[in-house]
């Protein structure tokens, strides 16, 4: 059974797609170039600069061919928050697992 999508995610992929679009039209590109360049339908890029969502792979493609996939890539490095530079010494687990109620 699908969920619906959380309006935050929702409202994520919108800005997301937004950025890109805007990305798109500060390299002087048309989405056919664009599309080309990241190997994807123009179609995808379309859905993707709407927020209607597409692959991660096919996000970072199109990140990639704008100039902007380390910025995405850094963004979510966790040692870019306060809670990944206070645990970063810490030995974390390979697997996290939940201790089942006695």
């Amino acid at each position: 059974m699908a969920t619906r999508t959380p309006i935050a995610v929702t409202r994520a992929m919108e800005e997301l797609g937004e950025s890109l679009a805007t990305w798109r039209r500060l390299r002087e590109l048309t989405t056919a170039e664009a599309a080309d360049r990241a190997g994807i339908g123009v179609k995808t890029l379309q859905r993707l600069e709407h927020g209607q969502g597409a692959t991660l792979e096919s996000m970072l493609r199109v990140a990639r061919a704008l100039g902007m996939l380390d910025q995405i890539t850094a963004a979510a490095d966790p040692l870019s928050s306060d809670v990944g530079r206070l645990r970063a010494a810490e030995k974390l687990p390979t697997r996290v697992r939940r201790k089942e109620p006695r």
